[in-house]
């Protein structure tokens, strides 16, 4: 498709959803575009996270953009390498690598009222029209605040940095967290017999999705006829979006099946004490589900232990729980997540009128329709505020966000617009939407999740995928602040 006019487009990361853009880009026209990644290759969350164990709780097919299906995948639960792996073979089909600069850290972005000057962090300045944010929710871990741990005098590392020089073989290790990583590790570390205590605070509910490895049959098939993969593709996205989305944004059997999975699935510790000290103190789905049909089995076994998780100190190398106990570790492990509502910063975004964006969001981050911010033209993200985050593919989401972000941009260039501009009074509107429907979500009966911002509004989607497809079907420039 040929376009009049060739914007210049800064995309910022090199993740599935900069790949992403890049293809929608290419097939819409526009080939005036480079995408700037900090690090040494793409892949973003996917070739950063190398942990024992890393797998995407989404089923396979489901994770993949929608008109590249896979054949190649080895099981349903897709293991990180195969991800990374995956949006390789993608970036080389679409030659998208021809797009990248590596080790470019963008730093600074000002808007001058027509333009974007962006700043690396290596002093080099450019000039554009348009910037896309796509830098990923799971980008910046997050470090427990425990007196002494800098001065652990073993091998301390975030599961996100993992330090593969360090052997774990006979050696006591420790790991801090239980939520999907930390399932996957203790998983992993149990299998391989190694000596772990795992520091439990807050148990979570486990939900027994069920993995397998596929057939050879089945791959040949698959890679043979690519439709029997994009029917899997439609297949698990009507099942998530019919079960889980449902379970989570109103009472109803899909929110009373799902709890009554969980429960079940507790019931399969025999030690009644340790299942008591596993059994979580609010209802299921509250917090982001864990799925896995191998963690209880796991923590049943000899080598793993659960220790209290109240940490008091670390003297040395031992850490001190408030239950009077010392364990004294070779390693300590820290899956303690990631810093969910920083979106892309501590990028520094300053409009023509010297707003930056962090003042913008003092109280807490809001959007247009989840990719746009008022007072900021021209500025697009992806997995922005109240995205569906969660138990659903986020190659889903971002497709939906993309399109929506590349369609402004064509209807810019078709009517000879130069900046489009978010207004305040549509979003304010989409945002009292979204807010009005969490009362009757699940993430508001009263636990402390990762999703719940400063506001104490949850920055998630409170209705269907179906829905947020709608919402984002095209974009309506009467929402928007426009000028030639």
């Amino acid at each position: 498709m040929a376009v009049n006019r060739q914007p210049k487009i800064l995309i910022i990361g090199a993740g599935m959803s900069g790949i992403l853009v890049a293809m929608r880009l290419l097939k819409s026209g526009f080939h005036d575009f480079h995408i700037y990644e900090k690090d040494d290759d793409l892949g973003g969350t996917w070739r950063i996270n190398t942990y024992p164990g890393i797998a995407c709780d989404v089923p396979s097919h489901y994770y993949t953009y929608e008109n590249e299906p896979n054949g190649d995948w080895s099981a349903r639960l897709p293991q990180g390498a195969e991800i990374q792996q995956y949006l390789q073979s993608i970036a080389e089909k679409y030659e998208v690598r021809k797009y990248i600069s590596f080790n470019k850290e963008v730093v600074d972005c000002k808007h001058d009222g027509e333009q974007w000057t962006i700043k690396m962090q290596d002093g080099e300045t450019l000039v554009h029209d348009y910037v896309i944010a796509c830098c990923g929710l799971l980008y910046h871990p997050t470090y427990p605040d425990i007196d002494g741990l800098d001065d652990f005098t073993g091998d301390a590392f975030h599961s996100a940095r993992w330090d593969h020089d360090v052997e774990l073989a006979g050696k006591k290790v420790g790991l801090i967290g239980n939520g999907s990583t930390a399932a996957q590790i203790v998983s992993s570390l149990a299998a391989d017999n190694v000596d772990l205590k795992m520091f439990l605070r807050t148990p979570q509910w486990i939900f027994p999705l069920p993995d397998r490895k596929y057939t050879a049959v089945e791959r040949t098939l698959t890679r043979w006829f690519p439709a029997l993969a994009s029917f899997g593709h439609t297949f698990y996205r009507v099942v998530f979006e019919n079960l889980f989305a449902k379970a989570v944004i109103k009472p109803g059997w899909q929110r009373n099946l799902m709890g009554w999975a969980c429960k079940q699935n507790l019931k399969t510790v025999k030690d009644p004490v340790l299942r008591e000290r596993l059994t979580p103190d609010f209802e299921p789905l509250c917090k982001r589900l864990v799925m896995s049909t191998s963690y209880y089995g796991a923590i049943q076994q000899d080598n793993v232990s659960i220790v209290d998780g109240n940490i008091q100190k670390i003297d040395g190398n031992k850490v001190h729980t408030k239950d009077g106990e010392a364990h004294e570790l070779d390693v300590l492990i820290m899956a303690t997540g990631y810093d969910a509502h920083a979106y892309f910063r501590p990028l520094d975004m300053t409009n023509a009128q010297g707003m930056t964006l962090n003042n913008a969001w003092k109280d807490g981050p809001y959007a247009l329709r989840t990719v746009a911010v008022p007072g900021f033209p021209n500025f697009f993200f992806t997995l922005g505020p109240q995205s569906p985050i969660g138990n659903f593919s986020a190659i889903s989401i971002v497709e939906t966000q993309i399109d929506y972000i590349v369609d402004c941009i064509k209807q810019a260039v078709r009517n000879d617009i130069k900046t489009i501009d978010a207004k305040t009074d549509a979003t304010d509107s989409f945002n009292q939407m979204v807010y009005a429907a969490m009362p009757d979500t699940i993430w508001m009966t009263g636990c402390t999740n990762w999703y719940t911002g400063k506001n104490g509004i949850p920055s998630a989607w409170p209705f269907t995928g179906a829905r947020f497809r709608k919402e984002l079907k095209k974009a309506d420039f009467e929402e928007y602040i426009t000028s030639s």
